[in-house]
């Protein structure tokens, strides 16, 4: 998996985005200006949940969010969103 050095607090998560899709199902290309932003990712981390909340994904999962969930972070170069457990939305 993936080796990164930031550890989520409580209930949140580190999701490193899927790349957003660069042409459609008929083979057109799709520019950078107008790409959607993606919305699945892979867990990287997460945090050990609180009294109140227990962790019910894992590190690996595929999941999806809502497009404006999480706050964006880059680390060496690679980017991230670190999110609360309730913004994702499903495990694929």
């Amino acid at each position: 998996m993936s080796d990164v050095k930031i550890k989520p607090l409580e209930d949140r998560v580190l999701v490193e985005p899927q790349a957003a899709e660069a042409k459609t199902a008929s083979g057109i290309i799709i520019p950078d200006s107008a790409k959607e932003k993606p919305q699945r990712g892979v867990i990287v981390a997460v945090g050990p949940g609180n009294k109140d909340v227990e962790m019910q994904v894992k590190v690996g999962d595929t999941v999806l969010y809502g497009k404006y969930a999480g706050t964006e972070l880059s680390v060496d170069g690679k980017d991230y969103l670190i999110m609360r457990q309730s913004d994702i939305l499903a495990v694929v």
